[in-house]
């Protein structure tokens, strides 16, 4: 059955819930950083599912392991081992130095598991009533009720209050506002190394080892959401261990499954022990179909050779970006970020540059009003982001 994007659009008015402001596209297939629509229209994809695509679009090896494992095992849900899933456990485990794993399907759930975890071994040690968590101003941790409660941003809190109770929000990146926080009620401090969906704010370097460091002094787990920058988006295995701190408990998802749903929360041995047998589950989660393929991204990732590339792509998107700004000052106030998680701060609002990318092949977002999201497939080349760059000196000029 053939339709139009058009009529495809007119489907989804009728038949979907309308929670998501989609943009008027429709996609049909992807190969590397490109995507066509339904019409046969080319875009250069920098959104690559929000920092999901690590490989690109359809990698050449994603295929033959799912058909591999889905002619083997498809599923068996958590009362059972299965041997991938033991596998990728091992393997994360490993590289962050974390004791276990426990696999669902979302970043958020990974987080929901983070914050059980952190309260009930805060209850198993110190008995109730210590049970606060402590989070940032202008995070994001995942749209769940749990998740979006210890996200520091109201606008995902309005029309589903009450939030659920036990959450603190400081300013990011202020080690005193910490110091200040942290009362005899807090069990944890739930952070992002780089504040993704808040404007790719990055902290300063010395900050998060100060808040391990500070979380250690005081019998307090911390909490890293690595869900956005984990595995190689900023150019190192994971961002904690750039910024050189120690977290008790790590979020991760996106990039796990590169586009299949996939979340993990890996632990050290203490706080583990609190989720003991009945305290938290999933059906779907570690299923071998998800776990044989986020096995295979993991192993790619973490080659160093890979995480090199990825580190000198930033390096050279970073550049390409301040070169535009020193060419249109007037438009651009900055370029941040780590690897290829980057923001670009606009002296305007980003939406209608959004949409000239789109209209001259580019697929970008936005990361607040006035801030461009770059989060490319770790596959992207410099020709690419040349390309990107001259369209969005094209996509400025159409906005001026």
């Amino acid at each position: 059955m053939s339709l139009s994007s058009q009529e495809i659009i007119a489907l989804a008015d009728k038949h979907l819930l309308g929670n998501v402001n989609r943009i008027p596209l429709v996609l049909a297939r992807g190969e590397g950083l490109k995507v066509w629509d339904v019409e046969g229209r080319q875009y250069y994809d920098f959104i690559a599912g929000i920092a999901t695509c690590a490989f690109g679009h359809c990698p050449d090896f994603e295929p033959g392991i799912l058909y591999e494992q889905a002619q083997t095992l498809i599923h068996v849900s958590n009362l059972f081992h299965n041997k991938p899933m033991v596998l990728l456990a091992k393997l994360l485990t490993e590289a962050t130095g974390l004791a276990k794993a426990f696999f669902s399907n979302s970043g958020a759930e990974a987080n929901e598991a983070a914050i059980k975890m952190a309260r009930k071994h805060s209850h198993d040690h110190y008995g109730p009533g210590r049970h606060v968590i402590v989070s940032a101003l202008n995070s994001f941790h995942g749209r769940t009720m749990g998740a979006i409660s210890a996200t520091g941003q109201t606008r995902f809190h309005q029309g589903f209050e009450p939030m659920l109770e036990g959450f603190r929000f400081i300013p990011f990146g202020e080690i005193k506002a910490l110091e200040e926080a942290l009362k005899p009620d807090v069990c944890a401090v739930l952070l992002e190394p780089i504040q993704g969906e808040g404007g790719v704010y990055c902290p300063p370097d010395d900050y998060l080892r100060q808040v391990s460091e500070l979380c250690q002094a005081k019998n307090i787990l911390l909490i890293l959401d690595e869900i956005q920058t984990g595995l190689g988006r900023t150019g190192y295995d994971f961002a904690f261990k750039y910024y050189g701190a120690k977290p008790d408990i790590l979020t991760l998802g996106k990039a796990l499954g590169s586009g299949y749903p996939i979340g993990a929360t890996l632990s050290a041995e203490e706080p583990s022990k609190a989720l003991s047998p009945g305290t938290h589950s999933t059906t779907l989660g570690g299923a071998p179909l998800a776990m044989a393929l986020g096995l295979e991204l993991t192993k790619r990732i973490l080659d160093p050779k890979f995480l090199t590339t990825v580190q000198q792509r930033g390096q050279y998107f970073q550049k390409t970006l301040m070169g535009l700004k020193a060419q249109r000052p007037q438009a651009i106030r900055q370029a941040r970020g780590l690897g290829l998680i980057i923001g670009l701060e606009l002296t305007r609002p980003a939406a209608p540059v959004v949409n000239a990318l789109r209209d001259l092949g580019f697929l970008v977002n936005a990361a607040g009003p006035e801030i461009l999201r770059f989060v490319p497939p770790l596959t992207v080349s410099e020709e690419e982001i040349d390309l990107l760059a001259q369209a969005l000196d094209t996509a400025l000029a159409r906005t001026a």
